[in-house]
Parts: C-alpha cells; sequence; structure tokens
C-alpha cells in the first residue's frame, strides 16, 4: 500500500486531503505543528489502517529533515502534500516595523523554505527510486495579491515558482510535481469572513470553495494526473480569479 506524507493536517483543507486520500486506499502520514489533538481526530476518521502522526515545526530545518526520516522508515514515500500554511495579516501602511519583519520571517519559514526543504529531501528519495509526486497547495493571493497579507501572497508566489523549477529538475527521474491554487475555503479558520457579501460578490458560483473540492484535486494530482501534467497549476477558485 502507498503512503502518502500531508503536512498541516490537522484540520481544515490539510483533514479534508487526508480523508480523500484514505478513502482510495492510501496510507496517510499527518504532519501536524502543535494541535496533536485535532491531528489526531482527523487520524481516527480514517478509513483503512497504518496512518500514523508526525510532529514537525517547518520553520526548524532539523526538525524538517528528521520529518522526512520519520516519514519514510517504515516504507518508502510515493507523494509529498506541502498544504501547511499560515496568513498572518500585516497590513502595509498599518503594521509596525518589528511585527512586519516578523510576519515575513514566519512566513516565508512556513509557507516557502519548509516546502522547499522538504521537497529536497522527498525530491532526492525518489529520484532513486525513478518515482514519486510533490503537490504543493498554492493560492489565488499569488497571481491577484494580497494586500493584507503581502508575506503570504509572495509566498505563494515563490511556492509556484519553486514548483516549476523542481518539475523541470525531476522529471527526468520520474518524479512528477503540481500546484493546487485555490481561492477562499470555507474551512473553520476563515467561517467568519466565507459569507461576508463583498467575498461573496467576487464568486460566480454564490459560495466559496469547499475543502472537499480543493481535496480532490490534491488527489488527483497525487494519484492519477498524468505524467505530461508535472509542473501544471490547477485553480480551485470558482471562476473568481481567472488567468491566461
Amino acid at each position: 500500500m502507498s503512503s502518502v506524507l500531508v503536512t498541516g493536517a490537522s484540520g481544515g483543507i490539510g483533514a479534508a486531503i487526508c480523508r480523500s486520500l484514505a478513502a482510495r486506499g492510501v496510507t496517510v502520514l499527518l504532519h501536524y505543528q502543535s494541535d496533536r489533538a485535532a491531528a489526531e481526530a482527523t487520524r481516527r476518521e480514517l478509513p483503512g489502517s497504518g496512518h500514523a502522526l508526525i510532529q514537525a515545526d517547518l520553520s526548524d530545518l532539523a526538525a524538517v529533515e528528521r520529518l522526512w526520516r520519520e516519514a519514510a522508515a517504515p516504507a518508502p514515500v510515493e507523494a509529498l502534500v506541502n498544504n501547511a500554511g499560515i496568513f498572518p495579516a500585516h497590513a502595509p501602511l498599518t503594521t509596525a516595523y518589528a511585527e512586519w519583519t516578523a510576519a515575513w520571517q514566519r512566513t516565508l519559514a512556513i509557507n516557502l523554505l519548509g516546502p522547499a526543504h522538504l521537497s529536497h529531501c522527498a525530491a532526492r528519495a525518489m529520484a532513486e527510486r525513478g518515482r514519486g509526486r510533490i503537490v504543493n497547495v498554492s493560492s489565488r493571493g499569488a497571481f491577484r495579491g494580497e494586500p493584507n497579507a503581502p508575506a503570504y501572497g509572495a509566498s505563494k508566489a515563490g511556492l509556484n515558482s519553486f514548483s516549476q523549477s523542481l518539475a523541470k529538475a525531476l522529471a527526468p527521474k520520474g518524479v512528477y510535481v503540481y500546484v493546487v491554487a485555490p481561492g477562499w475555503v470555507s474551512t473553520e479558520r476563515v467561517a467568519s469572513h466565507v459569507t461576508d457579501p463583498a467575498v461573496l460578490a467576487d464568486q460566480p458560483l454564490g459560495r466559496v470553495a469547499t475543502p472537499d473540492e480543493v481535496a480532490q484535486a490534491v488527489t488527483f494530482c497525487a494519484l492519477d494526473a498524468p505524467a505530461s501534467m508535472t509542473g501544471a497549476i490547477l485553480d480551485v477558485n470558482g471562476a473568481s480569479y481567472l488567468r491566461s
């Protein structure tokens, strides 16, 4: 049975990804940073067996390497899903310098550098076996900008570019890299925002995406997407932001 490592698996999109993968018979390795109880609750609801929890702070270089070693110790990891991310508000004109710099450092560490370092570990192991997949969860904000959280938008734009660079480097080794870029998603964390008339006015569907819809796209990339799609960025934003 194949195994997939999912970062940020405690709840929301991450939990939905774990459920979707487990429903396909995958053994899921659930990464969490601090909320073990939430991650354990997600693990308990997964069908199948062998699912495991692994704790790590993705901003800690040693912890990232340890995370990969622990994930790959029982059996090779067939796919890595870099889903973990943070969104601290730090509007340029109202945020003090100390808070501004702290937001940038933490956001880039979790949203960009952590996935880059973990992907490096995965890429080397997968290339040695001649197969594997990496799926990075980006954001609509990488394209349209995030005026109240510019580090978030920048981190996701960087993640897109990194993913495409990695796709080119790894394709000859049989390792494929995909990106899923959601817009607003109806998670508990943003429940108070997704029914805001201003948000809904920007949604042609009349609603935002569900975690299960994002998970469906991620699962497709992790298990089914053809090799020729490597490097692709899949938008899951209900046509709220279109690019060509």
